[in-house]
């Protein structure tokens, strides 16, 4: 099973970037896609972004879309996500987690695996 760690997570101000670093650890990702999901108190967990493991197809909230960049290192079993002009609004803690198989992409009970999370906090 995969075990995965995310990392980058910090305090920033308004328009300020953060990069957020996912790994797999034991082994390989051999999931059909890998996606951030992010979640706020009081509020439901949030898909962000996703990308493709074999052919690096990417996919966005409308909340991020245009702001946020998802890459995958295959060599590295790690995804990043780049986040760029972060608003208050992006304040949440962000999880990696992988979908095993075919189903909603933006639906948190299609992932079985998932990260503990980072904080990642943009103040005003």
């Amino acid at each position: 099973q995969a075990q995965l760690v995310e990392s980058g997570g910090g305090l920033v101000q308004a328009g300020a970037s953060l990069r957020l670093s996912c790994t797999a650890s034991h082994r390989s990702f051999t999931s059909y896609i890998v996606s951030w999901f992010r979640q706020a108190p009081g509020k439901e967990r949030e898909f962000v972004a996703g990308v493709g493991w074999i052919h690096g197809d990417t996919y966005y909230g409308n909340s991020v879309k245009g702001r946020f960049t998802i890459s995958r290192d295959n060599a590295r079993n790690q995804i990043d996500l780049q986040m760029n002009g972060l608003e208050p609004e992006d304040t949440a803690v962000y999880f990696c987690a992988s979908k095993v198989r075919v189903g909603p992409l933006q639906a948190p009970s299609e992932y079985a695996y998932w990260g503990q999370g980072t904080q990642v906090t943009v103040s005003s």
